[in-house]
Parts: structure tokens; C-alpha cells; sequence
């Protein structure tokens, strides 16, 4: 199956401004709940650690270094290697559609392959925030514990959602095109939309 997460940074709803987002979390209807509460989270609130380069960068390698991977009996460790990659395995760990890391949020589209969703953003979470707050010399909560998540329907569903999620960047009008945004999977399109991954 494929997915479309959206994760956070810790501070991104942050308890100062209380009174923008409260109510964000009360709207009954799940669909609407999440695209208001993306739609706060491009507001860029928070320490948006994000917009750093160095750790936009571990974010998104982190994400494609373990894209088509064969599913292994022993998950990575914590420098995100694995043990025992077998080549003729069927089996994946998840195949990358589209991405972007924006300054305070990550948006990932991926198909599921033979390990759990939550065990994969799960592993995401765990080995950049520990290289991230290294890098920040900071301890402490990183990414936000929960995530948004939406199961694809249909090729048309997917479609939208890679429009949607490579197009974030200029929605929230930090470039015009979004093949100039640098931590997105908009720059490896082709010329007919053929995401064509580096490496």
C-alpha cells in the first residue's frame, strides 16, 4: 500500500501561541483537521531547525539511502546500516514516490513494502534526531511524537498528492518553482514527471 506521512518538528505548535491552534486539533473531520493543521504547520512556526541545510540534508539522505532496500531480518542499527542485504530479495522495506522537507514538517510518499509504516517513520524519527540534535548541540525532543497519515485510494489520488507535496514549498511562497526548492523529490522529476532517484 502506499502512504503519504507528514511529520513535525517538537515545536512546531508551540504553547505561546496557544490560542492559533487550539482549535485546529478540535475539527471532527479527519481530512479537514489535516489540511488545516498543514496549512499552520507552512506558517513556519517553531525553531524550524529544517531551514539549516546540514540538517535538511541528513534528513533527506536518511529518507533515500534506505529507499528500495531489501527488508531484512536485522533493521538498521543506528548509522542506519544493514547486516544482511540480500540482492534477490522481493521484499522492500518501502519504495520512495515523492518528498519534501520543508522548515518545520516532512512530507513523505512512499509504498510499504515488508516492514510496518510506524516502523518506518519510527526509524526515520530515531536516527535523525539523534544526528540532527547532535549537530545542533541540543538535547531533548526533536521530531513531535505523532504523525499525520493518509492511505492512497487510487493512481489518482497518488498523483494528487505528489502535486501536493512538491508543490509545498511554493504554496508557502519560499520559491516560485518547485524544482528550485533543494530538499525535494520535485528536482528529480523528468521531463514527463518520472521521478528518477540520485544513485
Amino acid at each position: 500500500m502506499t502512504q503519504f506521512v507528514t511529520f513535525r518538528l517538537a515545536d512546531t505548535f508551540p504553547i505561546a501561541l496557544r490560542s492559533e491552534w487550539e482549535h485546529l486539533w478540535k475539527i471532527e473531520d479527519n481530512e479537514k483537521r489535516r489540511i488545516e493543521l498543514e496549512a499552520y504547520l507552512d506558517q513556519g512556526k517553531g525553531d524550524c531547525w529544517l531551514k539549516r541545510s546540514e540538517i535538511a540534508e541528513l534528513v533527506e539522505s536518511n529518507i533515500l539511502n534506505h529507499s528500495g532496500l531489501p527488508e531484512t531480518e536485522n533493521p538498521p542499527d543506528d548509522n542506519g546500516d544493514c547486516d544482511d542485504r540480500t540482492a534477490g530479495s522481493l521484499k522492500f522495506r518501502y519504495q520512495l514516490r515523492a518528498w519534501c522537507i520543508m522548515p518545520n514538517h516532512v512530507h513523505v510518499l512512499f509504498k510499504v513494502g515488508g516492514v510496518s509504516m510506524s516502523e518506518i517513520v519510527g526509524s526515520w524519527k530515531k536516527h535523525t534526531s539523534r544526528l540532527a540534535n547532535r549537530g545542533l548541540g541540543k538535547s531533548g525532543a526533536f521530531w513531535a511524537e505523532d504523525y499525520f497519515d493518509v492511505y492512497m485510494r487510487d493512481a489518482e489520488h497518488e498523483r494528487k498528492t505528489v502535486r501536493y507535496i512538491e508543490n509545498n514549498p511554493a504554496k508557502a511562497k519560499l520559491v516560485l518553482d518547485p524544482k528550485d526548492w533543494p530538499w525535494s523529490s520535485a528536482r528529480f522529476r523528468d521531463a514527463v514527471g518520472v521521478l528518477r532517484l540520485p544513485g
